[in-house]
């Protein structure tokens, strides 16, 4: 029976103007996919990063990984300044 060793990927999922998000994998440079809903998005990342991973292989590179974290987003309302246009 083969060993297996799990690989953690963090997912971006960026929301488009025009509806649905495009997901990045920030270990993996230029891996990039989109997907409708989020659901989607994740699973267009995991066929998207299988192949990423799979030509990694092909050209004997070694594999990365990255430890589970935690994102978040914080909003701030903050007052607009005007620059006093002096004459």
């Amino acid at each position: 029976m083969k060993q297996q060793k799990v690989y953690n990927y963090n997912l971006i999922f960026q929301e488009e103007p025009e509806g649905g998000y495009t997901v990045t994998v920030p270990t993996l440079p230029g891996c990039i996919t989109y997907g409708k809903t989020l659901e989607e998005g994740k699973k267009m990342a995991k066929k998207a990063i299988k192949a990423y991973i799979a030509s990694l292989k092909k050209h004997g590179e070694a594999i990365p990984g990255d430890k589970p974290v935690f994102i978040s987003t914080i909003s701030l309302n903050l007052p607009t300044t005007r620059k006093k246009i002096y004459a």
